[in-house]
């Protein structure tokens, strides 16, 4: 209440409130006074601001991939191999929905994805999706094993279906082969006796 009356006194004397009042930092005082200075007419809604992240487009991810920064950072390895989350206990939790949110890392430890602004999933840049596609069965590794967000892991899958459509990546599981004739000669035996 003696603060309000205080600062009535001053507005009415047009003494400055910085000598009066208990003493401010001057960028406080300067803060203050450019509130006080600012036109009530230069109250419109801002402009639309600018992502934080970089926006970065599959061709300039693909030249990324070849180039000797992505090599030294990555080495022959794929870009999850050395991610690790931090958790308690001996299980990993469920990775979390996403990492960036308002255009901005939200996380201490973003997915390996989200945290290289110049990965970026698209159906067009093979060198990365096979990196996430096992070998052995051609199956999307899981994101357990990744450590991708669910976010990005949806994005995943849906890039790489649409590259095996588009026939930018073999789906075919290598073919084996069988000596029958090892079961028909045991087959044939057991009917003689």
């Amino acid at each position: 209440m003696a603060r309000l009356c205080v600062e009535a006194v001053h507005k009415l004397l047009n003494i400055p409130a910085l000598r009066l009042i208990r003493p401010i930092s001057q960028s406080a005082y300067r803060l203050q006074t450019e509130k006080e200075d600012a036109d009530p007419e230069d109250d419109r809604p801002m402009e639309r601001q600018q992502p934080k992240r970089q926006m970065v487009d599959p061709d300039t991810s693909i030249r990324y991939l070849a180039s000797s920064s992505y090599r030294e950072a990555y080495g022959d390895d794929p870009v999850w191999r050395h991610y690790r989350r931090n958790f308690k206990g001996s299980l990993p939790p469920r990775t979390r929905k996403t990492c960036v949110r308002k255009g901005e890392i939200a996380t201490g430890s973003p997915c390996p994805v989200c945290r290289d602004e110049f990965l970026v999933l698209d159906m067009t840049n093979v060198g990365l999706l096979e990196q996430f596609i096992s070998p052995y069965t051609g199956e999307v590794y899981d994101y357990m094993k990744t450590g991708l967000c669910q976010t990005q892991h949806k994005k995943l899958v849906l890039e790489v279906l649409k590259a095996r459509n588009h026939g930018l990546i073999q789906s075919a599981v290598p073919f084996r082969r069988y000596d029958y004739s090892e079961y028909m000669e045991d087959r044939g035996k057991k009917e003689d006796v």
